[in-house]
C-alpha cells in the first residue's frame, strides 16, 4: 500500500518512516506520469481561468460556492487584460473589491427595503468575490501574512455575517476560550455555529467541522445546510496555521489543546449532544481529523478525513512536484507558512520528522470510526497517505475514487453523508441539498 522502493529494498523498508530528506526514489500509485506533471493552469492567470476555474465557477461549485459567474468574469477578464499573474500579489486581491463593494452595498439596500432572501443573497455573493480576493492563503500566526488579503478576510467575515442572520437557523459567531492553551497560543477561538430550529430544548447531535488550508469559516454554506438538514449542530473552526487559528502552527501538539478547549465549551454549552459528535475534515483539515479521530477517541463517534495527508505529504520528493499539480497557484509557500516555517526549505527539510502521524506514534494508537475519502490521482495529498492507515491502529474505513484528483470530487460526498447517518445513528431519507462538489 505504501510508495515502495526503486532499487529493490523490501516493502517492510518502503512502509517504514522515512527522513524527509531520503534520497530513494518512490513508485505513486498516481502513476509517474501524472505525478511529474506540470498542470496547464499554472501557466498564468488566463490558463488559470481558461482550464481550470471558468467551468466550476459556471456551476458555482468549489472554490465559487455561492457565487455566481456574472460577478467573476469582468474581474477575470480584468486580470487577464493586466496581465496580473500572482496570486499573492496586491494587484490581484484589490482587482476584486469594487465588485465586492457593489454587492455588499446592493445587499444592504435590499435590507433597507425588507427583502431579506435577496440581501442574504446578494451578500453570500459578496462573500465568495472576498473568498476568491484572498487565495491562495492568509494566516495571522505570529503575523498577518498579508495586510491586503486580511483586509478582504475581514470584509468577507462582514458580509457573510449579514447574510447568515436572515436564516431560519442563524448563524452564531463565538469566540471560545481557548482554557488550555499553551506556550505561543492565543487565547480565544472564533468558531461559526449554527443548530437546527425548533430544537425545544433538546440537545442536538453536533459535528465539528475542520477547515482546510484556503477554505475558512464562511466558505461552508451548503455543507451545513446538510447538516441542518439531518438535525445536526455545526462548529466550523480553523486548522493552525490559517486565518483567525489561535493555535501555534509550529506545535506539532497544539491542536490537541485546541479540542480539548472546544470540546469543553461544548459541553459547558448546553446545546449539543456530547454523546452524538462527529467531526470532517477538509483538505488540510483532514490531517487533524485524522489526529483527532486517535487523541479524541473517546469523545467521537466517528472521523471523516477529506481529502488527508499524514506521512508521505511532508515528503520531500512528493513536495518538489506538488506545486505543480491541482492547487491553483503554488502550493509548498502556504504550507511552509502554515506549519511555522519561515521558508520552503526549512519545511522540506523538517516538516516530515516533527509532523508525521507515523512518525509521531499518533496512528499506531486506537481510534474512533475512521473513514477516508479521497481521488487515487489526488496531487496534493497522495492518496498513500490513506491506503496506509489500514497498516496501523484501528480497522478504518474508506472510499476512494478511481484516478480522481483532490477530494475526490464531485462523487465523494454521496459517500460521505450515508455514512455519517449511520454513525450519527440518525438514518434518514433526507434529500442532498449540495450540489455536486463542495
Amino acid at each position: 500500500m505504501s510508495p515502495h522502493k526503486v532499487d529493490g529494498g523490501s516493502a517492510e523498508e518502503a512502509a517504514a518512516p522515512s527522513s524527509s530528506s531520503s534520497p530513494l526514489s518512490r513508485h505513486w500509485s498516481m502513476g509517474a506520469e501524472a505525478f511529474s506533471r506540470r498542470m496547464p493552469h499554472h501557466d498564468g492567470i488566463k490558463a488559470l481561468w481558461e482550464t481550470k476555474w471558468k467551468f466550476p465557477c459556471t456551476k458555482s461549485v468549489y472554490p465559487f460556492h455561492d457565487g455566481q459567474f456574472e460577478d467573476f468574469e469582468p474581474i477575470f477578464n480584468h486580470l487577464i487584460e493586466k496581465d496580473i499573474n500572482d496570486g499573492t500579489s496586491i494587484e490581484y486581491t484589490r482587482a476584486f473589491m469594487p465588485v465586492a463593494q457593489a454587492l455588499d452595498t446592493k445587499g444592504d439596500e435590499a435590507t433597507k427595503d425588507g427583502e431579506k432572501e435577496k440581501a442574504s443573497d446578494l451578500y453570500l455573493r459578496a462573500a465568495c468575490i472576498l473568498r476568491i480576493a484572498r487565495f491562495p492563503y492568509i494566516t495571522s500566526f505570529p503575523e498577518i501574512s498579508c495586510s491586503e488579503k486580511w483586509k478582504a478576510w475581514e470584509f468577507q467575515k462582514q458580509v457573510y455575517a449579514k447574510a447568515g442572520k436572515w436564516w431560519t437557523s442563524p448563524l452564531q459567531e463565538v469566540d471560545i476560550p481557548h482554557a488550555h492553551k499553551k506556550g505561543a497560543d492565543r487565547d480565544s477561538i472564533p468558531v461559526y455555529v449554527r443548530v437546527p430550529e425548533k430544537m425545544n430544548g433538546k440537545k442536538c447531535p453536533a459535528v465539528l467541522l475542520l477547515t482546510g488550508l484556503d477554505g475558512y469559516r464562511p466558505d461552508n454554506t451548503l455543507r451545513c445546510e446538510e447538516f441542518l438538514a439531518r438535525g445536526w449542530a455545526a462548529v466550523i473552526a480553523e486548522i493552525p496555521g490559517t486565518a483567525d487559528c489561535p493555535a501555534d502552527p509550529a506545535d506539532p501538539e497544539s491542536p490537541d489543546r485546541l479540542w480539548d478547549s472546544v470540546f469543553e465549551w461544548m459541553g459547558k454549552d448546553g446545546r449539543f449532544d456530547m454523546s452524538h459528535l462527529m467531526c470532517w475534515g477538509l483538505s488540510s483539515g483532514g490531517y487533524y481529523a485524522i489526529r483527532i479521530a486517535h487523541t479524541h477517541k473517546d469523545r467521537l463517534r466517528g472521523c471523516v478525513a477529506h481529502g488527508a495527508g499524514c506521512h508521505y505529504f511532508f515528503d520531500r520528493q512528493w513536495l518538489e512536484k506538488a506545486d505543480g499539480h491541482e492547487y491553483p497557484f503554488q502550493l509548498t509557500p502556504a504550507l511552509a507558512m502554515k506549519h511555522g516555517y519561515k521558508s520552503v526549505e526549512e519545511y522540506m527539510d523538517g516538516a516530515q520528522a516533527k509532523f508525521s502521524l507515523l512518525e509521531g506514534g499518533i496512528i499506531q494508537k486506537p481510534s474512533c470510526r475512521l473513514l477516508l475519502i479521497n481521488g487515487t490521482h489526488d496531487g496534493l495529498m497522495p492518496i498513500e497517505d490513506s491506503t496506509m492507515l489500514f497498516e496501523y491502529g484501528s480497522p478504518k474505513e474508506a472510499r476512494f475514487y478511481s484516478n480522481a484528483l483532490h477530494m475526490g470530487y464531485p462523487m465523494a460526498n454521496a459517500s460521505v453523508y450515508p455514512w455519517m447517518e449511520s454513525v450519527m445513528g440518525t438514518l434518514k431519507d433526507v434529500r442532498t441539498l449540495e450540489k455536486s462538489t463542495t
